[in-house]
């Protein structure tokens, strides 16, 4: 695969270079601010390969042509203790640019997997397993709309080691020279091997890779900025002639839901009894000597009024307040909409030791947007493998997970919304959109099955609880949730 960026080298003199740059550099700033006024798709550029091919001065040059303000570098260090807390994808998830703007990544979700291979820290399976995840989070990226640009920099061994002691006998680059370059660079034939498999299984028709010359800072300057802009106009003039997408509807069956008993009823004084108990399982669980190695993440769906926001109480109340958040999903803002519909979520991923609960979801992609027509069909559709893929994400980093989707029957959804209507304290809780909603209850309810027919998975289960009864839903969630923790400690 290198071979082919080894052959003669082809140099760009100084002055050809310096007119070439003039106008190239014109043409990107004249294409970013294109993108920034349409804010129709971020730019994401991922800049790797081997040290001393020019990676960090090719990124000072993009940064330096184009308008700061549109255009984020960022380098990849060792991670934070708070980044080390959460997914390995956490780091970059809450990097992505929005649509609009350019975001440069020096470094980037490859440089851990390759280095832990060719290392030998990770076998093939691992690497392997790393690189499927990678491919399925590119493809989600572009499915979400955005442009995505892969450079891998070059030198043979030979070049490699003539540039990186040309580096370290020059007094003003010789900082540029660490040991774990010249670490690195002693298991080169290993990085090479690594490194062409990572690039040769994550090459893709969503993102390609396109390699770098690393040689001749001239040509190499020139190429990965002329190649960028021709990424870019093309994507441009891609959105230009695009078709507006075809609006989804829900099909299919409500059988999963539909034959569940809704029968199930618990008196007063039981429910006391086991209410209590179940909060202090919970309470004890959290203060468990190794809770602080977990991160448990709670989602709550289910159909309008059916109990999600009572029994959600009745779970904080058994929880000091300084270890869990609510986080209550209402529609999207603006900064949420210029980034992938995960991203909202992405970035709320909790801390060890800390709980999370989600009032509604990552789960109204494929029920409200796929009912409403918010998002195109292939959209909805492709979103049940990404959101597997973040829940394993979440559950191997540390979070389990307990999902619950409450149901209701239409006739005590009605009784509840006029309780509410004439129970001035509860009045807030009833809304025009509410009622809207109910016109379609079907449609909620054939895609609430398929929902969980497709997205209930080893690494989360869902639990359908029988809502009719408040009681027994309440007591349900509690003891479900410490089923879980117990499992996972």
């Amino acid at each position: 695969m290198f071979e082919a960026v080894e052959g003669e080298l082809a140099k760009i003199d100084k002055k050809a270079f310096e007119k070439r740059e003039a106008r190239l550099r014109t043409l990107l700033l004249e294409t970013q601010y294109k993108i920034l006024e349409a804010s129709r798709f971020p730019v994401i550029i991922l800049i790797n390969g081997v040290d001393g091919a020019g990676k960090g001065e090719t990124v000072n040059l993009l940064t330096e042509w184009m308008d700061p303000r549109h255009i984020h570098a960022h380098a990849v260090a060792k991670p934070t203790d708070e980044e080390l807390e959460r997914p390995p994808m956490y780091r970059f998830w809450r990097k992505l640019p929005p649509k609009g703007k350019i975001g440069v990544f020096f470094g980037s979700w490859y440089t851990r997997p390759i280095i832990e291979h060719a290392y030998d820290a990770w076998n093939k399976q691992e690497f392997a397993d790393s690189l499927a995840e990678i491919r399925r989070f590119e493809t989600m990226l572009v499915r979400e709309g955005a442009l995505i640009v892969k450079y891998w920099f070059h030198l043979s061994k030979k070049a490699q080691k003539k540039r990186l002691e040309e580096l370290a006998s020059d007094k003003a680059t010789s900082w540029r020279v660490t040991k774990d370059d010249w670490k690195n660079f002693a298991r080169t034939d290993e990085f090479r091997r690594t490194s062409e498999r990572a690039l040769s299984e994550t090459w893709t028709d969503d993102a390609p890779w396109t390699l770098v010359d690393g040689r001749d800072e001239h040509a190499r300057t020139l190429f990965v900025g002329e190649t960028l802009l021709s990424a870019m106009r093309d994507r441009l003039a891609f959105e230009e002639k695009a078709a507006a997408k075809p609006k989804g509807v829900a099909k299919g069956s409500a059988a999963r839901l539909a034959g569940l008993d809704l029968s199930a009823k618990v008196d007063k004084d039981t429910y006391e009894k086991r209410l209590a108990k179940a909060q202090r399982r919970l309470a004890l669980l959290t203060r468990h000597k190794k809770f602080k190695e977990l991160s448990p993440v709670l989602v709550f769906e289910g159909a309008d009024a059916a109990g999600k926001g009572g029994a959600i109480r009745r779970v904080t109340r058994a929880l000091d307040a300084r270890i869990y958040q609510v986080i209550p999903v209402a529609a999207p803002t603006d900064e949420e909409k210029a980034q992938p519909y995960l991203w909202r979520f992405w970035r709320n991923a909790p801390r060890d030791g800390k709980v999370v609960i989600f009032d509604r979801s990552w789960y109204g992609r494929v029920l409200v947007e796929r009912v409403e027509g918010f998002c195109a069909v292939a959209d909805w559709r492709r979103a049940y493998d990404e959101i597997n893929d973040f829940e394993q994400q979440l559950v191997a980093a540390g979070c389990p997970i307990a999902k619950f989707w409450l149901q209701i029957s239409p006739e005590e959804q009605l009784r509840r919304f006029k309780e509410r209507e004439d129970i001035a304290w509860k009045k807030f809780k009833i809304t025009d959109e509410d009622w809207r909603n109910r016109e379609k209850w079907s449609a909620y309810q054939i895609a609430a099955s398929q929902m969980i027919e497709k997205t209930d998975h080893k690494a989360a289960r869902w639990t359908v609880v029988a809502a009719e009864d408040k009681y027994h839903a309440r007591l349900t969630v509690l003891e479900t949730i410490c089923d879980t923790i117990e499992r996972a400690l």
